[in-house]
């Protein structure tokens, strides 16, 4: 524990101590890095304004130490920023001074949780596959690092990318690898529920609460509870549910509609879009202060595309699941039918990958699936999908400043929020960043 004021270290201690913990104080950046050398610290909790260094700035320096230590960021509430961004570096959770006992210690479980699962086993699966994926691209190698760390964490997860690439699959390896695996795992489609429903669907109704309620009913957040829940095209989300939400992820309790208490639940929020977390944030579609609390990691899903040389085993698996279930002869593809299908342009990702697979193998009797069986491809499909290359001059139309965002705020989403790495590709320093997006800010 690294935390500068005396009578926080002894009460944070005493609690420690009497949850059977072993615990190592320090008052300082400097006292706290070196007990950190000096010992198998596995969790550490930090002040993030200390006396002689920023508390976000150890993240890093430990991490790199040791990968899998479970840090727990304290912040007062007017650095409420700064404890997002040490989630942006690693962190896997933050606590508000004054910390609440009840979520001091669910934070706490949390993390003895994760550091009990970051084994041996962990450490060797690094460079492996995560969750149901299949592929070994650089793009999708970066992708299994990027959940995994997201997984270790507690915080909101906003998964993006074009249709079809794999955005629940991805919440699900997320759910999969974090502490909350054993937890129930929930799915809410936002844009697929009219608004006068979707906050019953989220928070639940009383018998009696409206015209047709018949009994009670728990929502999603409720079913959710102690495990993950996914809410996809967070952007079609209704406005008056937006409220509820936020104070939600403020509260930590829910209030379902026609109900006199509120009811505490523990639930992680994982959200998924087409659009990019600029994107999301300048299309109005969601509260500036709600987007802050959803948005704290970023992953970006890869267009098919971008990993060309995966669509070769994504396809066997393809023909290997759907042969069984469509009950078809089906065991091999040949190499030519493979180098076509490599050759298109999948506008429609993975799942159109593996509707063309399924519709070959019920039209065609095997058991080799051959070139000529593949359907031809239908260039008016998915055509807004298309690659950015084919995109109009996007310096066109455009001032100097216009430009300097634009590349700055991709930087930015590249790194999944991290602005420390951002600026160190674009060559300037991390204030830089935080100076200019201020001042974007002040003037939006």
């Amino acid at each position: 524990m690294i935390e500068d004021v005396g009578s926080l270290r002894a009460i944070y201690d005493a609690y420690l101590r009497n949850a059977g913990f072993v615990t190592h104080l320090a008052a300082s950046a400097e006292e706290g890095m070196r007990i950190f050398r000096e010992n198998p610290i596995r969790m550490v909790l930090l002040d993030l304004m200390l006396p002689d260094r920023d508390g976000d700035e150890l993240i890093a320096e430990m991490l790199a130490l040791r990968p899998y230590t479970a840090i727990i960021a304290v912040t007062a509430d007017r650095s409420i920023d700064r404890a997002v961004r040490a989630m942006q570096e690693g962190a896997i959770d933050f606590l508000v001074k004054p910390i609440d006992e009840p979520r001091f210690r669910s934070a706490i479980e949390s993390a003895r949780s994760l550091s009990l699962r970051a084994d041996a086993n962990d450490a060797n699966a690094v460079e492996g596959t995560v969750g149901e994926f299949i592929g070994s691209a650089p793009k999708m190698r970066a992708l299994y690092a990027r959940t995994r760390a997201a997984a270790r964490s507690t915080a909101p997860v906003y998964i993006w990318g074009e249709s079809g690439t794999g955005k629940e699959l991805c919440a699900h390896a997320v759910h999969s690898t974090s502490p909350r695996a054993d937890g129930p795992f929930v799915a809410l489609d936002c844009g697929a529920l009219p608004a006068e429903r979707i906050d019953s669907e989220l928070f639940g109704h009383s018998r009696g609460a409206f015209p047709g309620a018949l009994e009670d009913k728990p929502g999603a957040l409720h079913d959710a509870d102690g495990g993950t829940l996914l809410l996809d095209n967070i952007g079609e989300l209704a406005p008056t549910a937006q409220i509820k939400l936020l104070r939600f992820l403020q509260s930590g309790q829910i209030k379902p509609l026609g109900a006199s208490q509120a009811i505490d639940v523990n639930v992680r929020i994982v959200c998924a879009a087409t659009s990019s977390p600029t994107a999301l944030l300048q299309s109005g579609a969601i509260r500036e202060d709600l987007y802050y609390r959803l948005v704290v990691l970023a992953i970006e899903m890869p267009p098919l595309r971008m990993h060309r040389q995966d669509i070769g085993p994504l396809a066997r698996m393809a023909l290997e699941r759907f042969a069984s279930e469509e009950d078809r002869c089906f065991s091999e593809i040949e190499p030519e039918a493979i180098a076509r299908l490599e050759d298109r342009p999948w506008p429609g990702n993975v799942r159109e990958l593996m509707n063309v697979i399924r519709a070959t193998i019920v039209m065609h009797e095997g058991p080799v699936l051959r070139a000529h069986m593949l359907p031809e491809f239908d260039p008016t499909m998915g055509a807004a999908a298309a690659p950015a290359a084919q995109a109009a001059d996007p310096f066109a139309n455009r001032t100097l400043a216009e430009i300097e965002r634009a590349a700055i705020e991709a930087a930015i989403d590249r790194h999944d929020g991290s602005i420390p790495r951002a600026a160190l590709e674009l060559g300037v320093a991390p204030s830089t960043i935080y100076r200019k997006r201020d001042a974007w800010l002040s003037k939006d």
